[in-house]
């Protein structure tokens, strides 16, 4: 099965209609900050896209560096960043193999609804990126689709989405499995997430790196 390709999306498609990119910060990683489980610090987004949370965070305090495979959407968050006068550092970088464009190591990683565009076959190497940006005791967030919500047909881990992307739905024993050889979870659950496109659930986990 063959990634969609996403940079092609963010030429083509206006960021309007792009169901993932949200201007407004999601209530979880709102939550994280507000709550002081998270507090100002290196940070980076895996898979940020057009930049709009690494923004918010940067605006929290933050010194943030946005990662994402595709150089339109790169382009994109620098722009966006600097039209708001909000400093941030934003790489092109394979998160699935070649990172040795991150030459840093951060105290807070996170990615958001972004592990339901990886594969199930290339989600250890995934992780293990994740891991080796990360220092020791880092935090790291993830929220990805759970298999128990019904966007898409509801039916199947692999679901087709209008535009063209294929997506993974993942269950709290899985994304527990896929993490425990590098993190300590510290908190593991399905939540129901607000989004442009109506509410669906998603499986949400907090962990520290060993």
């Amino acid at each position: 099965m063959k990634y969609a390709d996403v940079d092609k999306i963010y030429q083509d498609v206006p960021l309007d209609k792009i169901p993932w990119n949200s201007e407004t910060p999601p209530d979880a990683l709102v939550e994280l900050v507000q709550s002081g489980k998270v507090r100002p610090c290196k940070a980076i987004d895996f898979g940020c896209g057009a930049g709009n949370y690494a923004i918010y965070l940067a605006g929290q305090g933050f010194e943030v560096s946005g990662v994402d495979s595709s150089p339109a959407a790169i382009k994109i968050a620098a722009e966006t960043s600097e039209k708001k006068g909000v400093r941030c550092r934003f790489i092109v970088a394979d998160l699935l193999g070649d990172m040795h464009g991150v030459k840093e190591t951060f105290d807070f990683g996170y990615d958001w609804e972004f592990l339901h565009h990886i594969f199930p076959e290339d989600r250890e190497n995934y992780i293990k990126n994740v891991y080796n940006v990360l220092k020791p005791g880092a935090l790291y967030f993830s929220v990805c689709f759970s298999e128990k919500d019904p966007q898409f047909g509801g039916a199947g881990k692999f679901r087709k989405t209008k535009l063209g992307t294929t997506l993974y739905f993942s269950s709290e024993s899985e994304i527990r499995d896929l993490l425990s050889p590098y993190f300590v979870i510290q908190e593991l659950k399905t939540i129901e997430i607000n989004a442009m496109v109506g509410s669906h659930y998603a499986v949400s986990v907090l962990s520290k790196r060993r």
